[in-house]
C-alpha cells in the first residue's frame, strides 16, 4: 500500500469510527487501535482494516528503500518511440506523480522556480498540431514529410508534460542576492532538469509507461502560452511525451565508466 493510501485510510478510519463509537480511544503511532469490544463485535471489517493497515505500516518501516532500489528505477528509465494512448494508470495518478515531483525536487535557495503544465487528450494533440504548423513554415517542403511523421508520432501518445521555469522567481533571486546574480539562471535550469528526470523516472516506474523528451522551444513558446494561458514569466524548457509502450527501447552504448568517473582519497 502506498504511503498516500495509508494516510487516506487512516483518516477515513478515524472519521468513521469516531462517528460510530464516540467513546473509542486511539493510540496512533502506527495506526494502533485500542481494543474495543463493541468495534470487534459490531464492526469486524473495520477492525480487520485497522489490523491490516497496522501490519502494512510495520512491514514498510521494516524494509526501507535501498540505494539499489532507486538505481534500478534509474536504469529502467529509457527513451521509447513510438507511444500509444493506452496508459496502465489513471490521469489522476499521473497528476499525483507530477505534483509530488514538483513539491520535492530541490531548487537553489529553495526558490521553487519550476512550473509544469500537463496536457491530456485533445489538448495533448493540439500541442503537436501547433508544432506541426510552425515547423511546416520553416522546414523545406521536400524534407517536411519526415517532420510531419515525427509530429504524428508524438501526437499518437497519451499526453505531454510541459516544463517551464518562472523567470520572475529567478529575477527576484538575482535582486535579493546580487553576488550570485549570474548563477541563478543556470541553477534554475539545473533544477528543471532534475524535475524532468524525476517525473520521467517515476512515470516509467508505474508500469508499461514510456516517454521521450523533446525540445521544440523556443519555436512553440508563444503559441503554447497563448493557447493554454500560460503566464508570460514562464519560460518553456522541454516537453516530455508519455504513453503506453509499443516496443522495447533501443540499444544504449556506454563510454567506459573509468573514463567518466574518478575517485580520490583513502
Amino acid at each position: 500500500m502506498r504511503p498516500q493510501v495509508l494516510a487516506v485510510t487512516s483518516s477515513l478510519l478515524r472519521s468513521t469510527t469516531s462517528r460510530l463509537f464516540p467513546s473509542t480511544s486511539f493510540a496512533l503511532p502506527g495506526l494502533l487501535l485500542a481494543a474495543h469490544p463493541t468495534i470487534v463485535k459490531a464492526q469486524p471489517q473495520l477492525q480487520q482494516q485497522f489490523l491490516y493497515t497496522q501490519q502494512t505500516t510495520a512491514n514498510m518501516s521494516a524494509t526501507p528503500i535501498s540505494a539499489n532500489s532507486v538505481l534500478d528505477l534509474i536504469k529502467n528509465r529509457r527513451t521509447y518511440y513510438p507511444l500509444s494512448k493506452d496508459l496502465p494508470i489513471s490521469k489522476e495518478r499521473v497528476s499525483e506523480i507530477v505534483k509530488e515531483a514538483v513539491l520535492h525536487t530541490p531548487s537553489s535557495f529553495n526558490a521553487q522556480s519550476n512550473r509544469v503544465v500537463v496536457l491530456f487528450g485533445a489538448d495533448h494533440e493540439k500541442l503537436w498540431d501547433i508544432a506541426t504548423e510552425i515547423l511546416k513554415a520553416i522546414v523545406p517542403a521536400d524534407a517536411f514529410q519526415a517532420t510531419a511523421d515525427k509530429m504524428n508520432m508524438f501526437k499518437g501518445a497519451a499526453g505531454t508534460v510541459l516544463f517551464f521555469e518562472d523567470e520572475k522567481t529567478v529575477q527576484k533571486q538575482q535582486a535579493d542576492y546580487p553576488m550570485y546574480a549570474d548563477k541563478f539562471p543556470g541553477w534554475a535550469t539545473q533544477s528543471d532538469a532534475m524535475l524532468q528526470f524525476v517525473i520521467w523516472t517515476a512515470l516509467e516506474a508505474e508500469g508499461a509507461i514510456g516517454a521521450n523528451l523533446q525540445h521544440y522551444n523556443p519555436l512553440i513558446n508563444e503559441k503554447v502560452a497563448a493557447e493554454w494561458k500560460v503566464p508570460s514569466d514562464w519560460k518553456l524548457n522541454a516537453q516530455l511525451v508519455f504513453g503506453g509502450k509499443t516496443g522495447e527501447a533501443g540499444p544504449k552504448d556506454q563510454i567506459p565508466i573509468e573514463e567518466r568517473v574518478k575517485f580520490f582519497g583513502a
